[in-house]
């Protein structure tokens, strides 16, 4: 008789196995889509669940959205969970959102106003929160959990920048561009790569990443870019909250997984790979699910 932990693994993966190729402007069923007044402007949310259930919170990074953790809302949501997501200050429907709505106002986004907006978030509603930091948004989750601690349950960093300073010179076949690029061209070297479909998506996933850029600013865009060329280190600091931590990654990850296993032994988390890129919230929704309920399931033990 097969443990049952791996029986739900293999079944997660067989999910993974056959994701069908949906319609990502359409939220899940039972999810209902807000706004939140944050320090720099209306962020735009979408929420599912019980309220009154233990809180989730999934962020996504540069160019991407809420709708990114699309299969991933109601497996959190059937296991009991109340989750939430929003888009960055100028990313996606949060286009509105930026530095000029500051008091004073700033002239350029700023890891502090993306961490000052995910701090507001996140004292809306209930804490400590299960968070999930994706990509550029797991930088600022590490922010925030070591600097306001007690409004986190538990962190999963999927897909973040596992190196300080010059993030993207860990960066494979592209790493020696980093320290010549400025943010501008390394935002629109990202933006080429998407355009041009190199990680070859399906086409309604393409077509909605597209459609995306129509809103998505590129000041946001290139300021987070100069935000990840200088990125903080976090690592004592990291290893010193006392929550579960869980790095998640796809194993042709921009970044290489031997970084990720480097910094994931660092902060004292535990890592996860599954057989994508850089996006397993996408291409592994259930399997990540299936992880992300064992990393609560601790938090909820401590």
């Amino acid at each position: 008789m097969l443990d049952p932990a791996l029986e739900a693994k293999q079944r997660a993966v067989t999910r993974d196995e056959n994701l069908p190729d949906i319609d990502w402007v359409t939220p899940p069923a039972g999810a209902v889509t807000s706004t939140f007044t944050a320090p720099s402007g209306e962020l735009a949310v979408v929420s599912m669940g019980d309220p009154a259930h233990p809180r989730v919170v999934l962020v996504a990074g540069a160019t991407g959205s809420k709708e990114d953790f699309h299969f991933i809302m109601p497996e959190l949501v059937a296991a009991g969970f109340f989750v939430q997501s929003y888009d960055l200050a100028g990313q996606f429907e949060s286009h509105g959102a930026g530095p000029w709505n500051l008091t004073p106002p700033q002239p350029q986004y700023t890891l502090e106003l993306f961490v000052d907006d995910m701090v507001a978030f996140l004292e809306a509603g209930p804490t400590p929160v299960h968070l999930l930091g994706y990509s550029f948004a797991g930088v600022v989750a590490e922010v925030v959990v070591t600097s306001r601690p007690e409004l986190v349950a538990s962190l999963t960093l999927l897909g973040t920048p596992p190196d300080p300073g010059q993030s993207f010179a860990g960066v494979s076949r592209i790493g020696w561009f980093s320290g010549i690029a400025t943010p501008g061209a390394a935002a629109n070297l990202m933006r080429w790569g998407v355009q041009a479909n190199v990680l070859h998506v399906k086409p309604g996933r393409l077509k909605f990443v597209r459609d995306r850029f129509h809103l998505t600013r590129r000041d946001s865009h290139r300021d987070i870019m100069r935000i990840m060329m200088h990125a903080p280190d976090l690592e004592a600091q990291l290893a010193a909250v006392d929550i579960p931590k869980a790095v998640a990654v796809g194993e042709h990850d921009l970044w290489p997984l031997a970084r990720h296993a480097r910094f994931a032994e660092a902060i004292g988390a535990s890592i996860s790979v599954y057989r994508t890129g850089h996006s397993p919230c996408e291409d592994a929704p259930y399997e990540l699910t299936n992880d992300l309920l064992q990393l609560y399931a601790k938090a909820d033990g401590a």
